[in-house]
């Protein structure tokens, strides 16, 4: 019955470890899904004018969202770094000084390689100096 108990709460303990591990991230956790941004080096994004920064991901990791200007390009995803080269955009310029600089900072992560994690609903990339931190917000 010891034995029993014990081999119990080892099995309940590493598998409650093996659920707060970061895991890769992959395609398929992304595909399809619209996250909205929550915060950009630690400053909290408000709804500028009733615009909300996002990323979505679509089929063959296509990369769309919106800061001041929309963006797009072909995504990569390896070992969870998501790059996208030769990120495409609008050119705009936004009455909301952060959006305009959050524009440059998006292009700049996604072109360089973003680091992913996704954890809790919350998508956070990370690029140097910069982190970003979106919660999903799908349409449907």
């Amino acid at each position: 019955m010891k034995k029993a108990l014990f081999i119990l709460a080892t099995a309940m303990t590493l598998g409650a470890c093996s659920m707060n591990q970061n895991t890769a991230v992959k395609q398929t956790d992304l595909q399809h899904h619209r996250f909205e941004l929550l915060s950009v080096d630690g400053q909290t994004v408000p709804a500028a004018q009733g615009r909300i920064p996002e990323i979505e991901f679509g089929e063959k990791m296509h990369v769309s969202g919106k800061m001041c200007n929309n963006f797009f390009g072909q995504g990569e995803l390896q070992n969870s770094v998501l790059t996208v080269k030769g990120l495409a955009s609008t050119r705009m310029l936004c009455s909301d000084e952060n959006l305009n600089k959050w524009d440059q900072v998006i292009g700049e992560v996604l072109n360089n390689g973003a680091a992913l994690n996704l954890q809790d609903h919350k998508l956070t990339l990370t690029q140097g100096k910069h982190t970003l931190v979106y919660r999903l917000k799908d349409r449907m």
